[in-house]
């Protein structure tokens, strides 16, 4: 089932995504035993953050989404010792309020990690996060920093907040991004009707869960066609069928967040799920890539290398 993304091997193609599990090694560990090909921490930046009051997470009573408004919150560089601790390929997450903040983080962490994966994307720390990820010169500007500071693969996480996702994807690899993630939760929030107040503490926050999906999808399906560095898929995924729909559009690997919460095992169970539809439609890793583009033809061209 191993599968490289950027010159990086992983086990699988399903990683623990970011902020879920990633705040010690020991439960970064504990999702690589439970099936994870790979992890992703949480996002680190240049200093500690004690984040948003709360409450700061909500899971809407139909079990479709949840809203979170953490805040970016970190132990910044006293993280090493946890991210020493993980036994398998770990992709750090790194977040600043500029380019050069970026790279120092990302150096700080260069010794423990695989890959960085860039935290561009966040919908509700204000200064970081979408209010860099949304402009197409910070991103190219910030993803060349960390390129030029680290020698391990740089990928960039997007946000689905923009009016168009391959614009920003194209400057993360103008940037020298070795591929994108697609993509972090959608700015939103939710209100209680008993009280008249937003539930978070922070007003709004992000959107995960299944209720994400077909978003995150669309920006992995027209990022394929856009870019030449591989996409790796996020937002939803609680099945094997989830993680499939990510492929076809153009995913080399998936990460798993909210489904996480019902129980680590499920990052094996997608895993397996995976295996089972390429050995059953005799598929190759490669064929199953960006195989709906191939199976719906675009009237203005090909589809991309993915």
């Amino acid at each position: 089932m191993s599968v490289e993304v950027s010159g990086i091997g992983f086990d699988d193609p399903v990683l623990l995504a970011s902020g879920i599990l990633g705040s010690t090694g020991a439960s970064l560990n504990r999702a690589l035993r439970s099936g994870a090909g790979g992890v992703v921490t949480k996002s680190i930046g240049p200093r500690e953050r004690t984040g948003h009051p709360g409450p700061n997470v909500f899971v809407d009573d139909s079990e479709e989404y949840a809203l979170n408004a953490v805040g970016l919150s970190n132990p910044s560089d006293a993280f090493t010792d946890e991210v020493e601790k993980v036994e398998g390929p770990t992709v750090v997450s790194v977040f600043g309020g500029t380019a050069d903040e970026f790279a120092d983080v990302a150096g700080t962490f260069a010794p423990y990690a695989d890959a960085f994966e860039l935290n561009v994307s966040c919908p509700h720390a204000e200064g970081y996060g979408v209010d860099i990820g949304a402009d197409a010169e910070l991103t190219r500007d910030v993803t060349a920093a960390v390129d030029e500071a680290v020698d391990a693969p740089v990928w960039v996480k997007m946000t689905p907040d923009v009016t168009d996702v391959t614009e920003i994807g194209v400057a993360a690899q103008e940037g020298g991004a070795d591929a994108v993630v697609a993509t972090n939760t959608l700015s939103a929030m939710a209100i209680d009707v008993e009280s008249g107040r937003p539930i978070l503490g922070n007003a709004h926050g992000g959107m995960s869960g299944s209720a994400l999906k077909p978003v995150a999808v669309r920006c992995v399906y027209d990022l394929y066609d856009a870019l030449d560095i591989p996409i790796v898929g996020v937002g939803g995924v609680s099945s094997a069928e989830d993680a499939l729909e990510y492929m076809l559009a153009g995913a080399r690997a998936v990460e798993v967040g909210t489904a996480v919460w019902d129980g680590v095992e499920v990052l094996g169970e997608i895993a397996d799920g995976i295996e089972t539809y390429k050995k059953d439609n005799d598929l190759s890793h490669d064929e199953l890539v960006g195989r709906a583009h191939e199976l719906t033809p675009k009237e203005d061209g090909d589809g991309g290398e993915g």
